[in-house]
This record gives structure tokens, C-alpha cells and sequence, in this order.
């Protein structure tokens, strides 16, 4: 059975209310939790960012849902090192409970410290090389490693959960597909694409888990529920790289205004009407993906929580 998640945004939402979310998604019968994981929001309309780890440990007290990063970029901004001892603690907090979703990255988050943004083919190599330091590390015992990306001198990491912690791979194109089939534990996803499903099971992944990602916004008036949508997530209607290439959040907002409404509804259930969140939830199903988190893009928390709990989670699961 397909498990349906929440998806906490932490490029929308402060600390304070993401670990409200957390239990108010467990309570409503929510499987699990993805958190995203930025250093800035994509538009300043979205106005939060909070340090993704700070807000797990946090999570690992507030609820006992398994959580994913959705997903951490290994690679410029944290250091392979850092980020193996940082997703080591969290499975230990979570109890073993901790999925570590893990990316290329996007200039947004990976430029602030002055590095050049390098093209897609040396960024899926340095997520490669990035990926055997932390699992690597994750194994205990002191290592060094001497890479074409990356140098870890004499470095152990002392508190480690029981098991490794599963690391699910992003990636888009027949490079990053075969990329995460290869490297992977599971893939993770941001849109029901049965095709990409296809290539990462047909390069390698076979039945590792499928994680997919997806945005509703619940509220009582159909056509507010898309102005909101349009106004906080436009950016995703942008096409190509775009999403990849773009260093700040100004320029996301600049380009946003040429996205129309419609494209937003085409992939976010706007409004109250049960029937379009089943569908929406369904098309990722069809597409053969495992979990699905969905995030409410709208202030009605009430509303979208009260109404998934009672009329769209036993559909999907019926």
C-alpha cells in the first residue's frame, strides 16, 4: 500500500509552525514526514528558512512519524563530512526512523559562499563522491579520503545509529536517473512522472522505494486557493534549469510573473473539493511511486487537515 506523508516546507513555514504541522499531520493519520532542506526560500513571499537540523531534532521529540530530508545537497554549502555526522544524529534521535534525500543542489542555496556553480555533470559527480563519504562515514572508524571534489582528513563520526541511514537520491535526466538507481537506497521525486519511475527501476533500482513530492492548497474559495498557490509557488511553472541556475530569491520572483494561474493549477488541487486532492494524490500512485507527501500550501491549516483526515486519506487508501 501506498503511504501518503506531509510534506513540511521550511522555504514557508517557521520552526515553530513546521513542528506544528508534524503532529498535527500524525494526529490526521499522515505516514510519514519530508522536510525540505534550503538556505533560502524560493521567493521572498515564501519568507522562511530555517536550519533543516535543527528543526529534526526538534521533530524527533514532537512526533514519532519517520522523516526524510527532501532533500539535502551534500555537495557545496555542507561538506560531505558534516552532513554524515549530522544525518548520523538524527537517525539516532529518530530512533532509526531518518531517510537522508539527498541532491545536486541549486545555486539558490549553494552559492552564498562565493563558489562557482558548476555544470550539471560535475555536480552529479560530486554528489557521487559525496554519497561514499557518508556512507563511509556512517560505517565507523576514522577515515581520510583524498578526492577530485573533496578532502576529509582523520575524521570519525562517534555517534552513529544501529543501522546505516538510507540514502534516497534525487536526480532528473537519463544521468541523475541512472545516477540514483546506481548510488541510491530509494529515489525521491517531485512529480508523478511514470516514465522517470520507469528508468531508475530499469537502471538498477529494481523495487527500492520511490519517494514523490507534491503541493495542495485547501480553502474554502476555489479561485483564493490559486491566487495563493500562484502568488507563493509560481517558481515551479518555470521551465528547464531555470530552477537549478538562479542565485537569489528576487529572480525567482521576477520570472514568476510570467507564469500564468493555470499552469499552477495544472499540478496543485486548489480549493475544497475532496474529489480534486484524490486525484491528485492518485496520479502519483499511477505512477508507481511508493510515498507520496503532500504539502498544504494555504494558511487553512484547520481546514486541510480536518478534511484530509476525514474525506481524502481513506479514499486513497481504499
Amino acid at each position: 500500500m501506498t503511504k501518503i506523508g506531509y510534506f513540511l516546507s521550511s522555504e514557508q513555514f517557521g520552526p515553530k509552525e513546521l513542528i506544528d504541522q508534524a503532529k498535527r499531520a500524525e494526529a490526521a493519520g499522515f505516514d510519514a514526514l519530508w522536510i525540505s532542506d534550503h538556505y533560502h526560500p524560493w521567493n521572498d513571499e515564501q519568507g522562511e528558512s530555517p536550519f533543516v537540523w535543527g528543526v529534526i531534532g526538534a521533530l524527533s521529540e514532537a512526533t514519532s512519524l519517520p522523516v526524510s530530508t527532501a532533500v539535502t545537497c551534500p555537495t557545496v554549502r555542507m561538506h560531505p563530512a558534516v552532513v554524515a555526522q549530522a544525518s548520523a544524529t538524527a537517525a539516532v534521535q529518530l530512533d532509526g526512523r531518518f531517510v537522508l534525500g539527498v541532491g545536486s543542489g541549486e545555486a539558490l542555496n549553494e552559492h552564498i559562499l562565493g563558489d562557482n556553480w558548476p555544470s550539471v555533470g560535475v555536480r552529479q559527480e560530486m554528489l557521487e563522491e559525496a554519497v561514499g563519504i557518508i556512507r563511509r562515514m556512517h560505517e565507523g572508524g576514522e577515515i581520510s579520503h583524498h578526492g577530485k571534489h573533496y578532502e576529509v582528513q582523520e575524521a570519525q563520526v562517534y555517534t552513529r545509529p544501529e543501522q546505516p541511514v538510507p540514502i534516497y537520491v534525487s536526480g532528473f535526466g537519463p544521468k541523475g536517473v541512472e545516477l540514483a538507481a546506481r548510488i541510491g537506497d530509494g529515489y525521491s521525486i517531485s512529480m508523478p512522472d511514470g516514465e522517470l519511475v520507469k528508468q531508475f527501476r530499469d537502471a538498477g533500482g529494481g523495487d527500492k522505494p520511490v519517494q514523490g513530492g507534491t503541493k495542495v492548497c485547501w480553502d474554502r474559495d476555489p479561485d483564493a486557493a490559486l491566487k495563493t498557490a500562484h502568488r507563493l509557488w509560481g517558481n515551479e511553472g518555470l521551465p528547464g534549469q531555470t530552477s537549478q541556475i538562479l542565485p537569489r530569491p528576487k529572480d525567482f520572483a521576477a520570472l514568476m510573473s510570467l507564469v500564468p494561474p493555470e499552469t499552477v493549477a495544472e499540478s496543485v488541487a486548489c480549493g475544497p473539493d475532496p474529489e480534486k486532492h484524490i486525484a491528485q494524490v492518485r496520479k502519483y500512485i499511477d505512477a508507481d511511486i511508493d510515498e507520496v507527501y503532500v504539502q498544504q500550501i494555504g494558511p487553512d491549516m484547520d481546514g486541510f487537515f480536518g478534511a484530509w483526515e476525514r474525506d481524502v486519506l481513506p479514499q486513497v487508501r481504499g
